[in-house]
């Protein structure tokens, strides 16, 4: 008897390699649209690198200084307030509007300006353009010191004095008989005590110094601090006294004194002393000690 013949067992196919082959093979498609997507992007990297320049000089890519709109500009300024500031930060030549720091590049160029007391806003603008708010320094009082005249602000911030015409710098009180000189350039304190209250006096006093024609802010030295003399031409000497906010036990506040300063006559003549009563009788020059 013959033996049944036995079903062969169907022969594998050959082993193709690692998983790793196995796995690409499986996912070829996928694989190949990656692929291309990464040759895109390579391809797109180089067309840029050699086209860059030419992409960031097209006008509607770069900021340029006349692109910038500065608000806030005090009219006393009398210089390029946009154009120095740019210049001094390097930033004149145009800016690439693709920068993610172009608005803090911006901001830092304005608030070094040694007229910004503070920048508000940096607003950037299509296609090309930025607006910057700010807010300036005002002068209160030129300081007289040996060869001519530094321009302050309330707080005895030193202000660029070359935007001041000699006709300009008269408009404001001078303060007189100050020995020192600024400790740093301008944007910056001037380092004086002296400077700081006599600022303070010139600030507080605003608008009431031309009515009376008074030319210099005096410091005078007494045995309980130093006051000040408001003193124009002709000998007419207004005494002001402590600077506001370092006033004496008794002395009026520095409100007392503008409100009376604003009752006086615009040719009111012989010295008066704000500090004293109003009855009483003004003072002259010989109970006054030198300035230190």
């Amino acid at each position: 008897m013959n033996a049944p013949l036995r079903r062969r067992a169907p022969v594998p196919e050959p082993s193709n390699g690692s998983p790793l082959i196995a796995f690409l093979s499986a996912r070829r498609a996928g694989l190949g649209a990656v692929a291309v997507v990464a040759a895109a992007a390579v391809g797109g990297w180089l067309v840029w690198r050699r086209h860059a320049d030419d992409v960031r000089a097209h006008p509607d890519a770069v900021l340029f200084p006349e692109q910038v709109e500065v608000r806030g500009v005090a009219a006393w300024i009398g210089g390029d307030l946009r154009g120095e500031a740019l210049r001094d930060a390097s930033l004149d030549g145009g800016l690439p509007l693709d920068d993610p720091e172009l608005a803090q590049r911006l901001r830092r160029a304005f608030a070094r300006h040694p007229w910004v007391r503070e920048v508000a806003a940096v607003t950037l603008r299509e296609p090309a353009a930025a607006v910057v708010e700010v807010r300036c320094r005002e002068p209160v009082a030129m300081v007289r010191v040996k060869g001519g005249l530094y321009a302050v602000d309330a707080e005895g911030v030193v202000l660029p004095s070359d935007d001041f015409t000699p006709e300009s710098a008269a408009v404001y009180p001078t303060i007189a008989e100050v020995a020192s000189t600024p400790l740093g350039a301008a944007g910056t304190r001037w380092g004086d005590p002296l400077v700081v209250e006599g600022a303070a006096v010139a600030a507080a006093l605003g608008p009431e110094w031309p009515r009376f024609g008074l030319r210099d802010l005096r410091p005078v030295a007494t045995a309980a601090g130093v006051t000040w003399d408001m003193v124009g031409d002709g000998g007419r000497v207004i005494r002001f006294g402590s600077a506001p906010g370092r006033e004496r036990a008794g002395e009026p506040s520095a409100a007392a004194k503008l409100a009376r300063l604003r009752g006086l006559a615009a040719d009111v003549a012989g010295p008066v002393d704000l500090t004293a009563d109003a009855a009483a009788e003004p003072v002259t020059g010989s109970d006054r000690a030198p300035a230190p």
